[in-house]
């Protein structure tokens, strides 16, 4: 069977695909991933054909540390609505047609947001599995991009379609605890969960509590960097920080010898070390956080991350602070807080018992070639 695997957007939506993929190339299937044009790379090293659904992105550097803009939930939304759900959805429909035509894959599968796949395997008469990339809900709802969608659907020549449900067509995987969903946006009720892999209780045998910040791969240009790590440095504590690859290590300045400033670091060669994580709550940062048992400090920046930080708070496994107006004090008053109240660790364990019991990738196989 060829499978076409499908993402738009960074590397939050093309990790949670990574382990179906993997999963469908050992049970012997031809896989292939398309992205926009600049990841190309990243789907190569992943181990996949790729294909470009785009041309490469210009990007624009910048070394200046700019002051941290207050959130705008209501930008957030138009994002998703009009990049997304219309000019991406427009895209990727027209890209992922032409490329199923030369390709011809047997299933598509594309991430949670990624709409014009949907629609080009309508249009084409393809079985389609959708991963979910948003692990609380709430970010994505519907009345947000219908607008945009029925447009796009009439444009294809395809039926009404007045309850989106080509949004939960086929197949919908879900690579989180189905207890870490809010239920206030319940999952569909035939979803498939799966762990991405298992995990291992943590292997920290330190007496120096390991913390690890990060901020993902967008927002890495704010002067939360040095808010945080002026914070950290007082504490008894080892810190280890990724920037990625806009950021200079070397800009954060002199630093304590127990805090290591790296580019990236492999989430799941570092988290087993660790003992709290400080994160923007980030879907893919903040369950692989949770996999390994770990309770955070959220500094939430947009997109889908104020619902998981609040579902965090829900769940117990987190503190959660104002990006914007957070000092030093603050992050090491509440550092400290959650490191010593072990409430927190074991709320995250739960959660981490509650992954490890799910079945793994390899069993997603089997639904996808049903779908055949």
């Amino acid at each position: 069977m060829r499978i076409l695997f499908t993402f738009i957007g960074g590397s939050g939506h093309f990790r949670p695909l990574i382990p179906v993929a993997r999963a469908a190339q050992a049970a012997g299937h031809t896989v292939a991933v398309a992205g926009a044009g600049g990841r190309g790379s990243e789907i190569a090293a992943a181990g996949f054909t790729a294909f470009a659904t785009s041309g490469p992105r210009r990007r624009t550097e910048t070394t200046e540390r700019r002051t941290l803009d207050t959130p705008d939930p209501e930008a957030e939304v138009r994002q998703l609505t009009e990049g997304f759900a219309r000019r991406g959805a427009r895209r990727h429909a027209a890209a992922v047609l032409e490329l199923a035509r030369t390709w011809k894959p047997d299933v598509l599968v594309r991430d949670e947001v990624d709409f014009g796949t949907a629609i080009a395997a309508e249009s084409l008469a393809l079985p389609c599995a959708t991963v979910l990339v948003l692990a609380a809900g709430g970010f994505l709802r519907k009345e947000v991009v219908a607008e945009p969608l029925h447009e796009l659907r009439n444009e294809y020549g395809l039926p009404l379609d007045p309850e989106l449900a080509m949004l939960e067509r086929n197949l919908v995987l879900a690579p989180f605890p189905p207890s870490f969903r809010n239920p206030r946006f319940p999952l569909p009720a035939d979803v498939f969960s799966f762990r991405q892999s298992a995990v291992a209780p943590s292997a920290s045998t330190s007496r120096t509590p390991t913390v690890y910040f990060t901020l993902g791969t967008v927002n890495n240009t704010s002067d939360l960097f040095s808010r945080v790590l002026t914070g950290l440095r007082e504490l008894p504590v080892n810190v280890v920080v990724t920037v990625g690859d806009r950021v200079d290590p070397a800009e954060l300045g002199p630093l304590p010898d127990r805090v290591r400033v790296e580019k990236f670091v492999p989430q799941e060669l570092l988290l087993p070390q660790c003992d709290l994580v400080i994160s923007h709550g980030g879907s893919g940062s903040l369950v692989g956080t949770l996999a390994h048992g770990l309770p955070s400090v959220l500094l939430p920046l947009g997109a889908d991350q104020p619902y998981n930080a609040q579902r965090c708070v829900e769940l117990g496994t987190a503190q959660v602070l104002d990006p914007v107006t957070v000092t030093p004090d603050e992050v090491r008053t509440t550092v400290s807080a959650v490191l010593a109240d072990q409430s927190y660790r074991r709320a995250a364990e739960r959660i981490r018992d509650e992954i490890n019991d799910l079945p793994g990738p390899e069993q997603t196989i089997p639904l996808l070639e049903a779908l055949r």
